[in-house]
């Protein structure tokens, strides 16, 4: 026999064999072949949490910001079992499950305003965030601070095998404390110690003296101290801006700035805002937070007519005797009245000066005017008003106020003649000296 027909000989007896044996391989021992979808066991593995904050971690007392924490897992599943007779799990050991974040500042300057946030799943390599907002407290002092993170969450401690197709699944809870280190910044804090107004009136300017006091923990340098309007109030500042230079902490500053008051205002109180710009220690630009303080604001000055109506006769020239008085609540200085004669007046002399008028009192002013001698008989109105300068020295006019005027028939010419009046004058010193005369001699 040839070599040759023995070697075919074997390999078919090897195909006939093979299919034979392929019948009495258990089910699930070539897990390796195609078309098998063998299972997974983790055996071990557990979450491994992390908390970072997102952006910066430097606050400055005052602030109220939102707050963003990034919760990581880097829990790890160190022991794997695979078969074809193996249940997959639907948790992995490793994964924090229905997780909660609580952000805590027990201890700290720092006050949260969030309540706990739900940030569900957070599988291993995942990271979840939550924001929290929180408030630093004004008087907070310089330096680093630890809040506490508090995640609390559930986690697949084990599952049991009761049955080929039965687990049994075994949670715990835990809660895991993670600590977010963040740094409270030295700042200027502005406090007012002393608020004093001068001539602040109405419809007028006036100054606003007040003492500044650094009571924060920062130096400042290059301080400009600053008077800002707030929101619509009628108090607008004018000379806005002061230079102190150096304000260490504990230090004051006696500034000084010139407001005015706007015309609709009523005599009340009302906001102004003050801040203070500087460099910082480390030589950056910086600003104190507004503080709000709240100016009283003196009546309007006014001024009004309280003479009765001047009764003047029509044709020829006559002297218009007008009194006015300071009804406002200010005083005021070199006041002048005039008038604004329309017709049937006229006038080449229609400016009287008053002087100063302090609230409450009078001055007479004294107009030469003309009337036409064709003019109605009837009372009349005769536009007035009042120049007059404020305590700071600025040129004021007050508003239009009604000089009343009568014009009535001029009485009879012989009562009114200077030489009729001078012959019965004559007339009756003789009569007199005529009956005196006859007396004595009876």
């Amino acid at each position: 026999m040839r070599w040759q027909h023995v070697t075919i000989s074997i390999l078919l007896i090897a195909f006939l064999i093979v299919p034979g044996m392929a019948q009495v391989i258990p089910p699930g021992a070539m897990s390796g072949i195609s078309g098998m979808s063998p299972g997974a066991k983790y055996l071990y593995g557990s979450p491994d949490l992390s908390a970072a904050i997102a952006g910066p971690n430097e606050f400055t007392p005052g602030d109220e910001t939102a707050l963003t924490v990034i919760i990581s897992n880097s829990g790890l599943n160190t022991h794997k079992i695979v078969g074809p007779d193996v249940i997959n799990r639907d948790d992995m050991p490793n994964t924090a499950k229905l997780a909660t974040v609580t952000l805590r500042g027990d201890g700290t300057p720092f006050t949260v305003k969030t309540d706990p946030q739900f940030v569900s799943d957070i599988m291993g390599g995942a990271a979840r965030d939550a924001t929290f907002v929180v408030k630093v407290d004004d008087s907070a002092k310089p330096g680093t601070y630890t809040l506490p993170l508090e995640v609390a969450y559930t986690y697949l401690q084990e599952a049991e095998d009761y049955a080929p197709n039965l687990l049994r699944y075994n949670y715990q809870k835990k809660t895991a404390t993670l600590p977010l280190t963040v740094r409270v910044t030295p700042n200027l804090r502005v406090e007012v110690l002393d608020l004093q107004s001068e001539s602040l009136n109405v419809g007028t300017e006036g100054y606003v003296s007040m003492t500044l006091k650094n009571i924060g923990y920062d130096t400042a340098t290059s301080a400009i101290a600053m008077i800002v309007r707030n929101g619509a109030s009628p108090l607008i500042p004018t000379d806005s801006s002061v230079y102190v230079g150096t304000l260490e902490p504990g230090e004051t500053a006696d500034v000084k700035f010139k407001v005015s008051v706007s015309n609709n205002a009523e005599p009340q109180s009302y906001p102004l805002d003050i801040t203070i710009t500087y460099e910082d220690s480390e030589g950056r630009p910086a600003a104190s937070r507004m503080v709000t303080v709240g100016l009283p604001v003196g009546g309007k000055i006014d001024f009004d007519v309280v003479s009765p109506p001047a009764v003047l006769y029509p044709g020829g020239k006559s002297i218009l005797e007008v009194v006015y008085k300071n009804t406002g609540a200010a005083k005021v200085y070199n006041a002048q009245a005039r008038i604004s004669a329309v017709d049937p007046f006229t006038s080449s002399d229609d400016t009287a000066y008053l002087g100063d008028l302090a609230p409450g009192e009078t001055a007479t002013a004294k107009f030469e005017v003309s009337i036409d001698a064709g003019a109605t008989l009837k009372e009349y109105g005769i536009d007035s008003e009042i120049r007059y300068r404020d305590d700071l020295d600025n040129s004021k006019i007050s508003d239009t106020m009604k000089a009343r005027v009568v014009l009535e028939k001029r009485p009879g010419v012989l009562f009114t003649n200077p030489v009729f009046l001078v012959v019965i004058a004559v007339i009756i010193i003789g009569a007199g000296y005529y009956i005196f005369m006859h007396r004595k001699k009876n």
